[in-house]
């Protein structure tokens, strides 16, 4: 069990909007173990990290008050032995959709070149088997980004769909695909899976949904690889503009690189995870 240290305030600087957030981290602590942490995903009650050690890994933990506990539940992306999702960047579950996880891969030392990939997976099986063995359903090119995927379940008019962004320097969009027609897809390119789509802000590193506001954050960098920032979107108007619409920008002065966020079932409470291997785990309060 990793104990949380406690931090001071004056860490945040907002460009705040009426009925702004405000974003306060009150501890941290070192989870290791799983290489360069790129993401958390809350479930009801369950908290899973997951990260690019020697293979690609996600961790369940128990959420305290002050701090987090591993529940000794590791499931390996491996199959037969092989690494399959070597560098995780988002999982899409909503417990009755199909569940989805990304895989960011480049393909040159300059970063310039990328190769992404969305995995259907039966989620409650490989939590069980521990590997993707048996419990891969599907490897879907997503050939229509720009660079990287990182899906996540949002809400518009109504449906569920699989939301997207790129962490390229420009170009930058966040998609939405159709979950049925995603999880049977060889390619994101293939009709009816893109539904929607926007242009977005740089270095997307993952998205949040949060259906009681209409809000998806961007959980991003201000500069390629560090500094945090949160910007809050209002989904529907972003859709309908065809570009993103900014309720709320809040860049935190911290130089690592910000790669997961999550509510912890309380919109007061929430997550915040960076790749850096020590003060990775960051608890954040927020008011709405």
């Amino acid at each position: 069990m990793n104990k949380l240290l406690l931090l001071g305030a004056g860490l945040i600087s907002a460009f705040t909007l009426p009925s702004s957030v405000a974003l306060t981290i009150t501890a941290t602590t070192t989870t290791s173990a799983l290489g360069a942490c790129q993401g958390v995903s809350y479930q009801q009650g369950r908290l899973f990290l997951y990260g690019d050690r020697e293979v690609g890994v996600i961790r369940e933990y128990r959420p305290g008050p002050d701090s987090l506990t591993y529940l000794s539940q590791e499931v390996k992306l491996t199959e037969k032995g092989q690494d399959v999702i070597n560098h995780p960047t988002g999982v899409a579950w909503n417990g009755t959709g199909p569940t989805f996880i990304g895989n960011s891969i480049r393909l040159n030392a300059e970063g310039t070149k990328w190769r992404a990939v969305i995995y259907a997976v039966d989620w409650a099986d490989l939590l069980r088997g521990g590997t993707l063995d048996g419990h891969l359903l599907n490897t879907i090119e997503d050939d229509a980004c720009v660079q990287g995927t990182r899906p996540e379940y949002v809400q518009y008019q109504g449906k569920s769909y699989v939301a997207t962004a790129d962490y390229g320097p420009q170009g930058n969009e966040v998609r939405l695909y159709d979950p049925a027609r995603l999880a049977k897809a060889h390619k994101t390119s293939e009709p009816g899976v893109l539904v929607k789509k926007f242009t977005c802000s740089p270095w997307v590193q993952n998205l949040l949904w949060v259906p009681s506001k209409g809000t998806l954050v961007l959980i991003q960098n201000q500069e390629q690889g560090r500094r945090w920032r949160f910007t809050l979107l209002d989904l529907n108007q972003s859709l309908a503009a065809g570009h993103e619409v900014v309720r709320q920008v809040i860049d935190v002065d911290k130089a690592d690189e910000l790669e997961g966020f999550t509510l912890l079932g309380d919109m007061a409470k929430g997550l915040a995870v960076t790749s850096s291997r020590r003060d990775n785990v960051h608890a954040v309060r927020l008011a709405w």
